[in-house]
C-alpha cells in the first residue's frame, strides 16, 4: 500500500481487498469448518465475471424488465413501499439469485466427485453454503463498490470541490461499504447459502427450503436498499437485524453439521 501512494485507484483497490479479506475472515472464523482458500477464490471471482459478461444482462431483463423491478425509473420522492417492492425485485431476487449461482456450481460439481473432494469442494451442509455464498458477496461487493459507487461519488465530488476532496469521498465510502459487507451483502448471501445447504440435508423439503431462504434473504436486502427514506436509524436496525439472521444461521448450522467434532469454532483447545 505504501507503493500506491499518489495513486488513488490503486491503493482503493488494495485496501478493499485488504478490508473485504478481513470482513470474509471474520465469518470464516465463525464458521469454524475449513475450505480450500482456491474455492472461497473461485466463488468471488465467479461473480465478478459473472457482473461484467451478458449474464448480467440477461437478469436485468428479467427481473427489471419483465418484472417491476426498475429501481432506476423510482421518482426522487418514492414512498418506502414503492421503494421496497422495486428493490425486492430489481436488487434483492436478481442480485441474491446471481450471488448463488457459484455456491450451486460447487454442488454441482462436488456429485461429480468422489470422497474426499466431494466434501472439500461442494455443498455437503449448511456451513459449506454459508461460506461459499458469503465468498461470492465479497466478489460482488468489490465490483459494486468499486466500479459504480466509489468512483460515482469520487466525480461527483471533484466536480464541486477539487480532486484530492473527491478521492477523500471516495475512501469514506469505499471503508463502511466494504466492512459493513458482514451485515449486508455478506450476510444475505450467507443466509442463503445456509438454506442451499440445509437442502442438502433434507432433500425431501428441498425446495420449500430453498424459496423460503431465496425470499428471506432478499427480503432483507429489499429493506435495507429501500430503509434510507425512513432515516439513518432505520438502515442501522435492518443491518443489525441481517447480522443478526447470518449469525444465527452460523451458529445453527454448526449445531446441523456432520463434521461438529472437527469444527475449529465449537473444539475446545486444551
Amino acid at each position: 500500500m505504501f507503493a500506491t501512494i499518489g495513486n488513488f485507484v490503486a491503493f482503493a483497490l488494495l485496501l478493499a481487498a485488504y478490508l473485504s479479506g478481513a470482513a470474509f475472515y471474520f465469518v470464516y472464523q465463525l464458521c469454524g469448518k475449513y475450505k480450500p482458500w482456491w474455492l472461497l477464490l473461485a466463488a468471488a471471482l465467479l461473480t465478478i465475471l459473472m457482473i461484467v459478461s451478458p449474464v448480467l444482462h440477461v437478469f436485468i431483463i428479467v427481473f427489471r424488465d419483465l418484472l417491476p423491478g426498475d429501481v432506476a425509473s423510482l421518482p426522487s420522492n418514492a414512498n418506502f413501499f414503492s421503494n421496497l417492492i422495486a428493490h425486492f425485485f430489481g436488487a434483492g431476487l436478481l442480485e441474491e439469485l446471481l450471488k448463488a449461482l457459484p455456491v450451486f456450481a460447487a454442488y454441482f460439481l462436488g456429485l461429480l466427485l468422489s470422497y474426499p473432494w466431494r466434501q472439500r469442494i461442494g455443498v455437503c451442509e449448511p456451513l459449506d453454503g454459508i461460506l461459499l455464498g458469503s465468498a461470492s458477496a465479497v466478489g460482488f461487493t468489490l465490483i459494486e463498490t468499486l466500479g459504480q459507487y466509489v468512483p460515482g461519488i469520487v466525480i461527483e465530488v471533484t466536480r464541486q470541490a477539487g480532486e484530492g476532496f473527491g478521492q477523500l469521498a471516495g475512501l469514506q465510502l469505499l471503508i463502511p461499504r466494504v466492512l459493513g459487507s458482514v451485515a449486508g451483502h455478506m450476510a444475505y448471501s450467507g443466509y442463503f447459502g445456509y438454506f442451499i445447504g440445509l437442502s442438502v440435508l433434507r432433500p425431501k423439503k428441498r425446495w420449500r427450503i430453498l424459496l423460503i431462504g431465496y425470499l428471506s434473504a432478499s427480503i432483507l436486502h429489499a429493506l435495507w436498499n429501500s430503509s434510507g427514506v425512513l432515516g439513518s436509524w432505520v438502515l442501522a436496525l435492518v443491518g443489525a437485524l441481517s447480522y443478526a439472521f447470518l449469525a444465527a444461521a452460523i451458529l445453527k448450522a454448526r449445531e446441523l453439521s456432520p463434521t461438529r467434532s472437527h469444527n475449529f469454532a465449537t473444539r475446545i483447545k486444551s
